[in-house]
């Protein structure tokens, strides 16, 4: 009897020797987990399209909950003018997100930036309010004629300065062939040029002050901002892969790297892309971002629940170039 009590001792010492051992284990994979996640601090500069504020927004507000140590400074501008901020004014910046991916390729890489990752898509829209002149009767058979009417004005945005901008200019030269209405684009770009501002947003404050009546718009700013929008035809919207050779067929010329050099853009599908610079001054943080960012379940989903569906995988030409954690948000040509 007394043997039998000693064997069940040792059986409840060896359990409880077991569980203290086990918690011991847990507490030190948490407090690795907690010691890793305070490793990743400091500031982290993020460069990004206009058109991408809202999602970026939540997306490091969400970030921030699980990286507290890590301060993001979001700067948001047109696309084309956050690379000048990068390859002109020499600024800190460790992630650049444009709302063209061909900004990064034809800007940054290979001098700023090594890789390119396409994450989401957008098209172009017809945005206004209930107070714009002619908003009870616009529709996709008669906006050309209302934009071009002189008791209406309308807003876009610098096409040097950003994608939307040069994007409207190529929507437009869509439209002529669309409608089959000779010099429509030249004759709407040479109007209201008084209302061009260097980013789309820019133009949201002339639209709710009825300074403007109309702006061409990205569709997910105006979902952002409760704005009623006019869908444009797949053939100029500039959304619909399957139209991508009808698109390459207009062209706009917008600044080249240095003054005096241009860039032929050429009409196609909206992708928006996202890098990491080459000399980023909080690495460590940008990886955990652009991972967080590129993630289905968290990133992705917040910039679907805001208008801009995901393009993660898609093939690009610096898919070698990827850091390794990378590579599975994007494929190889």
């Amino acid at each position: 009897m007394l043997i039998e009590k000693r064997v069940i001792i040792m059986k409840l010492f060896r359990i409880i020797a077991l569980a203290v051992i086990l918690g011991l284990l847990g507490c030190n994979s948490n407090q690795n987990k907690t010691d890793n996640q305070n490793k990743i601090s400091g500031d982290l500069i993020i460069f990004n399209a206009g058109s991408l504020s809202v999602p970026f927004m939540k997306i490091s507000e969400e970030f921030q909950k699980k990286y507290p140590g890590v301060n993001i400074i979001r700067e948001a501008a047109g696309s084309r003018k956050c690379a000048r901020k990068i390859t002109d004014l020499k600024r800190d910046c460790d992630i650049m997100a444009s709302a063209d991916y061909t900004v990064i390729d034809q800007l940054l890489i290979p001098d700023y930036a090594e890789w390119n990752i396409k994450f989401a898509t957008n098209e172009m829209a017809l945005v206004f309010t209930e107070e714009s002149k002619y908003s009870g009767e616009i529709n996709k058979d008669n906006w050309s004629d209302i934009l071009l009417n002189e008791e209406v004005a309308y807003g876009r945005s610098d096409p040097n300065a950003d994608p939307c901008g040069y994007r409207a200019v190529l929507t437009v030269k869509l439209a002529e062939e669309y409608y089959n209405k000779p010099d429509f684009a030249k004759e709407l770009l040479a109007k209201d040029n008084q209302y061009i501002r260097p980013k789309e947003t820019d133009l949201l404050a002339l639209l709710e002050s009825h300074n403007i009546d109309y702006i061409f718009l990205y569709r997910s700013v105006a979902q952002q901002h409760g704005l009623k929008y006019l869908l444009l035809p797949n053939e100029i919207n500039l959304k619909n892969p399957e139209f991508a050779d009808l698109y390459r067929s207009v062209t706009v010329d917008v600044s080249g790297k240095k003054p005096g050099e241009f860039i032929t853009k050429k009409g196609e599908p909206m992708v928006y892309g996202v890098t990491i610079t080459n000399n980023a001054p909080n690495k460590k943080a940008a990886m955990k971002f652009v991972e967080f960012l590129l993630s289905k379940e968290k990133g992705m989903k917040i910039m679907e629940e805001n208008g801009q569906p995901s393009a993660v995988p898609m093939p690009t030409i610096s898919y070698d170039k990827i850091p390794d954690e990378l590579k599975k948000y994007a494929l190889s040509k």
